[in-house]
């Protein structure tokens, strides 16, 4: 008689994950449209800011104008202000198109800060995620005094003061870890300026299709302004709020806040749970 061995049989299970491909589409908080033109041994640059905040306009670098840049400057709009820029430039090549680097705020615009809401309902509690400095993604000039709070898909999020809406990004709809996505923004956000104090709030993750407001809409404090989701960089659902200051070299960076109750942003650490009163 035979005996029969256990047949043993291995299984090997590969749990592959991929990252998710970033969206061909490529969004604008908002859009400009200037234009230039070639008179004589001059070329003049016809310029509007459509948004109602500063904005900064430098001239990108171009091979073929090589030190046009350096004539241009660096120009500051006010709000829906418009401009002629006249450069004599008689060697001007026609074939070029000029591209500009436009950056929110006048850098020199004296900033006040003052006390500011939180950026949810009264009444509303959320746990910080991610203070200042957090090694995750709390660790450049644009974002180490920013805050995550714990919103859930579908929550509300409010204006943390007055002002204009000066930006809106509202048709993504995906999100990923991976370095391609840390590298290239593709977050859903609104960008508020608020003209008392020369701060700019921005308030990233947002729903597909989740912004409340419209660019150039007054917003009071507190008032909802956007319906909070997960597209982006991140791991989880939150919304990321930064406060922001104009420079010259950097455009916006990240500044320190004292919110209502005089409780400083330095001061919500990760775990923290925050109540709206």
């Amino acid at each position: 008689m035979r005996t029969l061995k256990p047949l043993i049989v291995i299984l090997l299970i590969c749990a592959c994950t991929s990252a998710k491909k970033l969206p061909q589409e490529q969004y604008y908080a908002f859009k400009y449209y200037f234009v230039q033109e070639q008179r004589n041994d001059s070329v003049l640059f016809y310029l509007k800011n459509p948004i109602k905040c500063p904005i900064n306009i430098q001239l990108a670098k171009d091979n073929l104008n090589s030190d046009l840049h350096s004539y241009f400057g660096q120009i500051n709009l006010q709000a829906m202000q418009d401009t002629i820029i006249r450069i004599n430039y008689p060697k001007f090549n026609l074939s070029s198109k000029s591209k500009y680097i436009v950056r929110y705020g006048d850098a020199n615009q004296k900033i006040k800060k003052n006390v500011i809401a939180f950026p949810f309902p009264q009444g509303k509690t959320y746990k910080v995620m991610q203070g200042y400095n957090g090694k995750f993604s709390h660790n450049t000039l644009y974002s180490k005094y920013a805050i995550d709070f714990n919103l859930q898909v579908g929550d509300t999020i409010a204006s943390a003061d007055k002002g204009y809406v000066v930006g809106v990004i509202e048709d993504y709809k995906e999100y990923d870890t991976s370095k391609a996505w840390r590298d290239n923004d593709k977050s859903n956000y609104i960008t508020l300026y608020h003209p008392h104090s020369g701060l700019f709030t921005q308030y990233v993750h947002l729903n597909y299709k989740g912004a409340l407001v419209e660019l150039g809409d007054f917003i009071e404090t507190g008032q909802p302004i956007g319906i909070s989701g997960m597209t982006g960089f991140t791991t989880k659902p939150h919304l990321h709020f930064n406060v922001k200051y104009p420079t010259s070299e950097h455009g916006l960076i990240s500044t320190e806040i004292t919110f209502e109750n005089d409780l400083s942003g330095n001061d919500l650490k990760k775990g923290d749970f925050v109540k709206n009163l």
